[in-house]
This record gives C-alpha cells, structure tokens and sequence, in this order.
C-alpha cells in the first residue's frame, strides 16, 4: 500500500466521522414537558416554542399540580389545534391549589375528543419512557416537581437518565429585586429538595434573575400579536381570557406588551445550544420557606445566573415562534 493511497484512507476516515458526528449533532434531542399548564400562560408559549424548535422532539406532555385532568384537557387541545395528535398527555400528580385560568377555553373539549394517547398515570408515563431509552431524556419542567419527584420515588435507579431543565429558583433576585421563595420550588418544597438530591444526569435552572422580567413590547410583541400562525393564533385567544382571570395582570396591557415568559426561558436551555444563556454550577439548598440559598457545598446543580446576550435571545424567540411548525 502506498504512502499516498494510506494518507486518502486516512483522509476519507476522518470525512466519515467528522459527517457521522454531524449527523449525530443534528438529531432532535427527545423531551418530556412536564407542566402545570393551565394556569400561567407561559406554559401554552412554552408548549408551542418546543414544537416550533427542530432541536427538539417531543415525546410526551405530562400535567402536574391540582386537577390534572382540566391540565391535560387544556395540553389536548392546544396540541389538537397544533396538528400533534401524536403526542401523548399524561396526568400526573395532583396537589393542593386551584388555578383554572384556561377553563372557559376547554369547555368545549372532552380529553375523550383528543385523538391521541390519553394516559391515566403520567409519571408512570415518564418511567416507562425513561426506561425504553438508551441514552438521557431531556425533562423540561416548567411548574414544581410533584411528577419528578413521584418517578424518582417510584423509580431511582432513573436518575441517570433524566436530564432536568427547570424554570425554578431565585438565587440574587426575584419578583422584585430582592429573593422570593419563587412559586414552582415553594408550592412543593420536599419534591423541589428530592429532585435537587438525586444523582440526576444534570440539572440545571433558569431562576427569577434571569427569566423574571422576560417581557415582550413594541415591534417584537406586535408581530407576535397580528401573526396568523395557528398557534400563535390560539395563544391571542386564550391572553384575555387569561387575564380576565388572574389577579396579578389586566387585560388592559395587552395591546402593548406580553405577560413574562418565564418557560420560554427554560425551553432554551434545553436546546443544544444556549450559549446566549450560559449556566454555571452552583451548590444550592432550599429553606423550609421555598427560598434557594447558595452554599459552599452541598447538591450542585447549574444556574442561568447572567444572560450573555439577552437581545439576541429576544429576537430569536421571536423569530421562532413566527416560523410555522408544519
């Protein structure tokens, strides 16, 4: 064999696995959404961008938190008007609170209407999913973790194979500019702390200082607004009706400006890349009261503290939700 003929062979291998890898890269990363949707908004925005992202590739929606089943009927029929009947929903655990700010929307839909899989026990679900995989599923938890907790409890030798992006925490600053004890650790403190003990293949968070003021005005809100995509469509439809029924908003505002799009920001971390929202490990412990205090030591886990470049992520959100998923 001559000199030149070995340095093609070594050529061409190195083509092959540089285009192996590439292809590798490419593959959609498989999610589960687990979510209290149904109450805040942002989980529908959440839902839609993960559907709207190539990177990504939806197995499995799971609800979690008070009447399940209003969640999954809510899950249902915003993936029916998507045009993903393919995609399971799972009702998971049910926990106190009452928060139905989508129900007059789902009075005319049945979970029986939906026409895909409609599944009783959604941790259950996650486990099984887990289990059938070879390699880490990406969990996006946007709402606390009653279904995270309940599969680990059920299923620990899991751990490993979850990879959980949560919007979850307050480390510097909260709803105002001191720490809160934010919603999704505090309504459920004891799963918080499991999921945060566990030998998780990683975990990672977007806390308040990061995704707490993720408003969205002028220009970009306006071509969010008059699109006519479907499901941004159907997201138009549920904002008055939402805000019609929170306390904390006025439907006043929507002709300006979006409510805060708290999962937004958890749906990107989740992609490959988010490099304009990197995260740095940091130990972390959880207080009685729901508070997330860093430590010297302790559960690590990795913190979108500081956006690299927020504008750049704005403008891609944007774009993003303006592209159709069909």
């Amino acid at each position: 064999m001559t000199f030149v003929f070995k340095r093609l062979l070594t050529v061409l291998f190195i083509l092959t696995a540089a285009l192996s890898n590439t292809t590798r890269a490419a593959e959609p990363v498989p999610v589960i959404f687990d979510t209290d949707i149904g109450s805040d908004i942002d989980d529908m925005v959440a839902l839609s961008l993960i559907l709207k992202s190539p990177e990504l590739d939806l197995k499995l929606v799971t609800t979690a938190s008070e009447d399940t089943r209003y969640r999954a009927q809510v899950a249902a029929k915003f993936l029916t008007k998507a045009g993903r009947t393919d995609i399971p929903v799972g009702m998971g655990e049910r926990f106190e609170g009452k928060a139905e700010f989508h129900k007059p929307w789902v009075a005319d839909f049945a979970l029986s209407d939906y026409q895909g899989d409609i599944i009783e026990d959604g941790a259950g679900a996650i486990i099984q999913l887990l289990k059938q995989s070879s390699d880490p599923v990406t969990i996006i938890v946007a709402g606390p973790m009653h279904n995270i907790a309940a599969v680990l409890e059920r299923a620990p030798e899991l751990a490993a194979k979850m990879r959980v992006v949560g919007m979850h925490g307050s480390i510097y600053k909260g709803y105002g500019d001191e720490p809160s004890a934010e919603y999704n650790v505090q309504n459920n403190v004891p799963a918080f702390r499991k999921v945060l003990h566990a030998p998780l293949h990683s975990f990672t968070i977007t806390p308040l200082d990061t995704c707490g003021d993720m408003i969205f005005d002028g220009e970009q809100y306006q071509q969010l607004k008059n699109s006519t995509d479907k499901q941004l469509e159907v997201i138009f439809e549920n904002y008055p009706i939402w805000a019609g029924l929170v306390t904390w908003e006025n439907a006043d505002y929507l002709a300006s400006r979006s409510s805060v799009m708290y999962d937004a920001v958890a749906v990107y971390l989740a992609l490959p890349d988010h490099s304009w929202l990197p995260a740095e490990p940091m130990y972390l412990s959880v207080t009685r009261e729901g508070f997330t205090v860093p430590t010297d030591s302790g559960p690590q886990v990795k913190v979108a503290l500081e956006w690299a470049n927020r504008d750049a992520f704005k403008q891609w959100f944007v774009e993003r939700m303006l592209t159709s998923a069909d």
